[in-house]
């Protein structure tokens, strides 16, 4: 069913507890402010994020370590986003202006602004294409995912705004929908809006479904792809994944369903293919059963396969496993999302596949490469 076309950003007001600014080293306020130095990407609640969107935050944030909030994730949510709204209204009044100065079209209607669904690839920089930095460096304003590296938006042009929409288990910083307000209401607004994600916006990055609203409201879209996490951490690690007589197919799959369960993996019995390598995204929950079902349908115990956790990031860590191994492997690695998982015997050819069968289980830092 199609979404009403909403006439101006208008989110329901959330109810907000009444707040009390908690002791600097209280375990509310360590628990909301944490330390991104160790990760590439934009931790939920980081310094790194508020002090990116402090614009939004308008003498709101002063310093973000000293930012008075509750406990909990969704009070954190409600509380982030009562702050951002003036700013963000702010921020579509002067752009209406603006378009109205700027009269009409040659055919009497108002323009709207362009909207571009980037990809940005798995984290290094340098895989950007040139079209998405060009337009990066562009925009009015850009809505940024979890997975979009630090030195990726170390790229943005200096006039542009960021807003951090991510979704992590248990946090989404917006809903989707609330996501697709946003996009809709500053490109009727004139602006120039960049969607950022990770990897490929069409590869299990929901910018199908942004596309798909945008047109219904007759708004254009333009889609620049991105190397998706695949491609571009197989590359790192030397795995082909295709390869003349070893794997004549590709296949990805998510580790998530979309209502959330917990074992979305049905199709393992048409996945079981020696023949073929196997990808999964956001699988390390799943995974357990995921390798049971693969197993059971034939695929053989000892069949290579790698986890790769922050791929083609300098903080890349790589588990090499046979099949049977690959989760307690993981587990004893301890290894967090995002991590990629490659199963296949294509992954044997990497040059980092340990040679000797009883070093199968192998742990590698992203300094060792």
């Amino acid at each position: 069913m199609a979404l009403l076309k909403p006439p101006s950003l208008s989110f329901p007001q959330p109810h907000l507890p009444k707040l009390t600014s908690p002791p600097l080293n209280s375990s509310s306020c360590l628990h909301f402010i944490t330390s991104s130095s160790h990760s590439p990407f934009t931790e939920k609640h980081s310094t790194i994020r508020y002090q990116r969107d402090s614009w939004a935050f308008k003498n709101q944030l002063d310093p973000p370590s000293s930012f008075p909030v509750p406990p909990d994730s969704s009070s954190i949510r409600d509380y982030d986003i009562a702050l951002q709204l003036p700013e963000l209204k702010k921020m579509l009044q002067v752009l209406r202006e603006k378009r109205e100065s700027n009269g009409v079209g040659e055919r009497g209607e108002r323009k709207v602004g362009d909207v571009y669904l980037v990809g940005t690839g798995p984290g290094d920089p340098e895989l950007l294409t040139m079209k998405a930095m060009r337009v990066i460096q562009s925009a009015d304003l850009l809505l940024y995912d979890r997975l979009v590296s630090n030195d990726v938006l170390d790229l943005v042009g200096k006039n542009a705004r960021l807003l951090y929409v991510g979704k992590t288990a248990g946090y989404h910083s917006r809903t989707q929908e609330e996501i697709h307000e946003l996009l809709l209401c500053f490109a009727e607004a004139g602006a120039t809006v960049v969607r950022l994600k990770g990897g490929d916006p069409l590869v299990f990055g929901r910018g199908g479904e942004e596309m798909d609203f945008l047109q219904q409201q007759g708004i254009q879209v333009k889609v620049i792809p991105g190397i998706t996490a695949a491609s571009g951490i197989a590359a790192e690690l030397g795995i082909p994944l295709t390869h003349r007589g070893v794997a004549n197919s590709v296949r990805f799959l998510t580790g998530h369903s979309q209502k959330g369960g917990t074992d979305p993996l049905f199709v393992a019995e048409n996945a079981a293919d020696p023949d073929s390598t196997l990808v999964v995204y956001m699988g390390l929950s799943t995974l357990p059963s995921l390798v049971m079902k693969l197993m059971h349908h034939g695929l053989p115990h000892n069949t290579p396969a790698a986890a790769v956790e922050r791929g083609t990031t300098p903080q890349q860590r790589i588990v090499f496993a046979e099949i049977k191994d690959l989760a307690n492997s993981i587990a004893s690695a301890q290894l967090i999302s995002p991590t990629l998982i490659i199963i296949g015997k294509v992954v044997a050819l990497s040059p980092l596949w340990p040679n000797s069968s009883k070093d199968a289980s192998t742990l590698v830092e992203a300094g060792q490469i």
